[in-house]
Parts: C-alpha cells; structure tokens; sequence
C-alpha cells in the first residue's frame, strides 16, 4: 500500500475511553469503500502502518510493536470492517492510534482502532441466533474483538456510527510462547486463543486440542485476501481445495450449481413427493492429502453430491463414503461435513470436508469452516457477477470499434487503444473511415461514463459520424447535429442500459445522476489536393487539444477549446483548417494521456505532451506512438487509471 502518512495529535482520547495517556499519539487514517474487498484492504493498511511506525526512533524506549500486537489488532480491525460494510453498507472510514503508557503508570501503552460508517441507525450484530441464507456474515466477530481489547465501544455521531477498540501493548504472552519459538509456531499459539475464545466452553475437549492449534485466525484472514481478488469461480475452488487440505481437512470437494438454477433448491436428491430429480451441481474441484488418491475420490463422489435438507445454512453431517461405496480401503473410517454455499438468497454450490479417524469433527473447526463457507459463497458471487458483466462486455465491444483502420493514401496512421479494463467496453472509442470525394474522417472521442451505458452512447455516435459525413456535413454541422442526438436519443438510450445491468447484476435500482450522454470528441476531415497535400479540417468539443509538430520539432495546438457534446443546446460549433505538408504529424489523444497521474501531478503540466512529443522529431507514426505509450505507461508508479488512446496521422 506504500508509506503511510504519520500525524501526531494531542491527546485528547476518544469520548469513551477514559484517562488516556499522556502525549503525542501517532495516527494514521484512510477511508474505504463499502464493498467485500474493505476487509483484506484494511488488513493491508494497518501491516503498512506498523511497518512505517517501527521506522520512529521514540518508539524504542515508550512501545514496542511485536507480533503479538499486530496480530490481535489485525483481527479486530478486520471484524469490525466486515461488520461495518455487512451491515452498515456504507464506505467506512478507519483511523489507527498508537499510544503509549502514561508517565505516571495510570494507563499502558495501547493501539486503539476505529472504524466509522454511515448508517448509524443500523445496530451492531452480535447474536447467534439462526441465521437466513440471505446473511452473508455475522456471530462471532464481536466476540472475538470483546475478547481481544482491554476497551471497546460504540460512538453516536451526526449521520455516523463509530466502533472503536483498544488492544493493549503489553498483554501477558502464553505461557507456551517464549521470545525462541519459531514464527510459525506463535502464529498457532495466538491462534489457539482465538480458537478458545469462539469455542463453546462446555464442548471443549483435550483431543481437541491439535484442531484449535491450526490458528482460526490467521486461517480467515488468509482466506479473505486470497478469495476476494478471484474473479473466476473455477479458481475460487481451487483455492478452496488449497486453503482446506491438509489444515483442517484430509479431503474437501466442491460442487457449484449453473447459473441457469437461481433458485434456492430443496434438496438435491429426488423430489420427497416423488416428482424427477432437483438440479444437480456440478463437480468442480476435489483435493486430497496424498494426490494419487485424488481421481479415486472424484470417481466416489462424482456418483452423488451431499444429500442437504431443505434451507439449513450450517453444517450437515454426511455418510463417510467410503464405508457406502467402497475404494480406497486405506481410509477406514472417518467424518464429513456438507456445507451449502448460498449468497442473496441464491443456491451457489456445496462445500464437503472429511477427516479420516474422526467420529465428528471438533466445534471449533465446524464453526471456523463455516465461516470460511460464507467467505467462499461471497468469492464466487462476486465472481459470477464479474462474469455476467464481461460477457456484456464482449458483445458491445464486438461492436462498437473499427475491426481496422482505413488506409489513406498519403498519410500514414497509427494508433495506440488501451481500455482500463481489458477486454471491456471503454469509454474512449476512434474511428478512420473514407467518407467518398477524397476525403477521409478521423474520430477520438471519450464518453463521460463506463460500462455498458457509455457503450450505448459510443454505439449511437459512431454510426451518425458516418453517416453524417458520407452526407457531405461539414465538420461543424457534424458536431451540432450529435450534440442534438447526444441531448434528446442518447440519454434515454443510455438510462435503459443502466436499468437493465442494474436488473443483470442483481443491483436493482440503476445509478442516479448518470453523464454518459456527456462526449468529449476530436472530429477532423482530410482532403487529398491534386497536387497530392493534405488539407485538414478539424474540430475539438471538450477534448484534449491536438498537436501538430512540424518536421522541425515545432509543436502547436492545432484547434481551439469547444464545450462538450451533450450539455447545452446550440453551442455554435465552429473548425479550424490547415495545410499538412510531407513530414508534418498531428497527434490526437484523450484524457487518459493527458490527465495521467504520479501524485498531485499529472503527465501534461508544464505543456508536459508537447514537450514529450517534441521529443520524437524524425519519428516514424508507428514510433512516435509506441514513444508516448511508453512515456505515459513510466510517468505514474502504477499502471493507467483511466482508458488510454492516441491517434497519429503523418502526411508522407
């Protein structure tokens, strides 16, 4: 996540959290979005914290951050996000305060978290009670962050709630755990504790023991940051097999229903009233201990999935099935356990461990799997979204660009297209294309929107540019009359697109306050003379500005500044014409070239593409437009945020 942002404040302390300590804490603050993927991104900011906080020289006499402190902190940290985004649904905003201990002993050195949403009227969840297929998390979060702070609490503010924890520095460390245990083994004795704390206390048994030392902690937390950067189901169940086997589980399998059973099934064996067989899930994955006994179990389980009752969300003991179906006679006896993955209401698949010389599974492992099962059940949801919307995608990218560009004659061209998201429709379109006479038209726009609904915009105007040019409108016209579609056709069209991926991928309700119909366009128009120049006629409607370098390294903006496409009626659109003579190249490109960031600058300040395209004198077009794509790709740490394109014409 990069260096964290150190702030010191004055000890003012939490409204709550009594007698502080004196000083200077140290803070640092970020703010995420309310989405599954807040939890692993605030695991990854506090790690950069502590990172960045062990750099201070103050800290080696007043605190120390071990493992230990880290550990609990990340736990709670991680809950109280979940809970948040879960049940708040808002974007959340995190602060971390490193404090140390008072000088007159009145308070020790601590770390306390806060986690702020939204919606302060929803309440915190912290039951056990049943749970409904449409809760995708809940139950034990709050258990563990009570059971890991010395304090904790919850702050009302105007149109925010805030859960806040603090987590002390110098907690007695277990009686099995001395500054030589290896890594790894701290990391199961902590898990141990947080094991205990989840386990129902009468149920707790000393074989149980070897079970809760596999660290349920560390366990989850891994899963999530594996699970919720997977955008393919079959590789969310792969996972799934590697996460299980050998930790908690001799075997697991994995089935998924198709997508066309949305429906939340009864069962999946035969009807009870006798009616045909339910729908039945498809095997997508087994894991096993010893590898070579892999296709065996497939071949056992492949005959029939779990048997689960009807709209039951925890575990469902099954028939060992080896004892029922015979093979691998090595395995002897043991336990299973049938999970059902369900997201939304919606039936996604099945989940089955087994353990070999079990007569039943441990309560805490059952309790921890069944986390993870929601944690799956969320991974391919999100999944099969993704999926739905790249399949929309690929069928209005299919159609919205140029299968190629159009030779002419004299000029020779060269484009670089990027999309942001690759394979998806962007919002940046061009278009090269003979428009009869000896004229030829060149299009760069950027739709101001994404997806699927700027796509309905870029499928309207790249038809009317044709068309209106073929019709012999000049360059001006062309510009009026699609800022007149883009005002009155292109808003309802783009509203119906968003209605419908609203309804697609389950949102329901489509985002208000949408500006796809908003186009910034650079619209031009080549002439071949007799004498075989190049006149061009060109017009930029909130656009980058295009660039004519001469062959001598002189570059000048060859257009001047026009209001957008689509926002106001009659803008009165007028164009500029020039003479392109042998060597002379024009450079057109959209925001995503010029507004390319690296901090609070961006890559044309300071004339920064002119400059960079002065830089390519005696270039080929093709050259030319690999140096810039090169030059915008090493301005900025990370790659383009936004779509990318370029258009280079060179007369010859």
């Amino acid at each position: 996540m990069g260096s964290i942002p150190i702030q010191r404040e004055s000890a003012l302390g939490h409204p709550d959290v009594p007698d502080q300590p004196a000083g200077e804490p140290i803070v640092a603050r970020t703010s995420l979005p309310g989405n599954p993927l807040a939890p692993a991104a605030a695991r990854r900011f506090l790690r950069a914290a502590f990172a960045d906080w062990t750099e201070l020289p103050e800290l080696s006499v007043s605190l120390t951050l071990d493992g230990r402190l880290m550990d609990d902190a990340t736990v709670v940290l991680s809950e109280l996000v979940t809970n948040a985004v879960v049940h708040a649904g808002t974007g959340v905003d995190l602060l971390c305060r490193l404090e140390g201990p008072a000088p007159d002993g009145s308070a020790t050195a601590g770390l306390v978290v806060e986690v702020t949403d939204r919606h302060p009227a929803r309440a915190v969840r912290n039951d056990r009670g049943f749970r409904s297929p449409e809760t995708p998390e809940y139950g034990r979060g709050l258990q563990l962050v009570a059971s890991l702070s010395e304090l904790w609490g919850i702050t009302y503010g105007h149109g925010t709630k805030t859960v806040w924890a603090r987590i002390p520095a110098d907690a007695p460390t277990a009686a099995a755990e001395t500054p030589d245990t290896p890594a790894r083994m701290r990391s199961l004795q902590r898990g141990l504790r947080a094991a205990e704390i989840l386990a129902p206390a009468s149920r707790r048994a000393p074989q149980d023991q070897d079970w809760i030392n596999r660290g349920a902690l560390s366990f989850l937390a891994e899963a999530s940051d594996l699970l919720a950067g997977q955008l393919d189901e079959d590789m969310v169940a792969a996972l799934v097999g590697q996460l299980l086997v050998p930790r908690l589980a001799d075997w697991c399998a994995i089935w998924f229903y198709e997508e066309e059973g949305r429906g939340l099934p009864g069962v999946v064996e035969h009807d009870a009233l006798g009616g045909g067989p339910m729908q039945l899930p498809r095997l997508a994955r087994v894991w096993h201990t010893h590898e070579q006994r892999t296709e065996e179990l497939r071949g056992l389980l492949e005959k029939e999935p779990p048997r689960l009752p009807d709209r039951l969300s925890g575990a469902v003991p099954v028939p060992w099935p080896f004892d029922t179906q015979g093979g691998l006679g090595t395995e002897g006896s043991g336990s299973a356990l049938a999970y059902r993955l369900s997201a939304g209401g919606r039936a996604l698949g099945i989940l089955l461990i087994g353990r070999s010389g079990l007569h039943r599974f441990p309560d805490e492992i059952t309790g921890l799997v069944e986390d993870f099962s929601r944690r799956v059940a969320l991974a391919v949801s999100a999944a099969r979204r993704f999926t739905r919307q790249a399949t929309i995608s690929r069928i209005l990218q299919s159609g919205l660009l140029p299968t190629s560009m159009a030779e002419i004659p004299g000029v020779k061209t060269a484009l670089v297209y990027e999309p942001k998201e690759a394979g998806g429709p962007g919002g940046d379109f061009y278009d090269v294309f003979p428009a009869g006479d000896g004229r030829w038209c060149f299009a760069l726009g950027d739709v101001q929107g994404k997806g699927p609904e700027a796509a309905v915009v870029i499928g309207l105007v790249r038809p009317w540019l044709r068309l209106l040019a073929r019709e012999e409108y000049q360059v001006a016209q062309v510009l009026d009359r699609l800022n007149r579609l883009l005002l009155d056709d292109a808003t309802e069209a783009s509203d119906a697109a968003a209605r419908a991926l609203a309804a697609v991928d389950g949102r329901g309700v489509p985002p208000e306050g949408s500006t796809s119909r908003f186009l910034s366009l650079l619209y031009g128009e080549l002439t071949l003379t007799e004498e075989g120049g190049v006149i061009c006629t060109l017009a930029s409607a909130g656009h980058p500005l295009p660039l004519l370098m001469r062959p001598g390294g002189e570059v000048t903006a060859a257009a001047t500044p026009q209001v957008l496409l689509g926002v106001v009626d009659d803008p009165d659109y007028t164009s500029e014409t020039f003479m392109m003579d042998t060597g002379d190249t024009l450079l057109c490109v959209t925001d995503g070239v010029t507004e390319r960031r690296r901090g609070a600058l961006q890559f044309d300040d300071g004339d920064g593409l002119a400059q960079a395209l002065a830089g390519c004198a005696g270039l080929t077009a093709q050259l030319l437009a690999e140096r810039i794509r090169r030059l915008v790709h090493a301005f900025g740490d990370s790659p383009p945020d936004d779509d990318l394109a370029l258009l280079v014409l060179q007369a010859q």
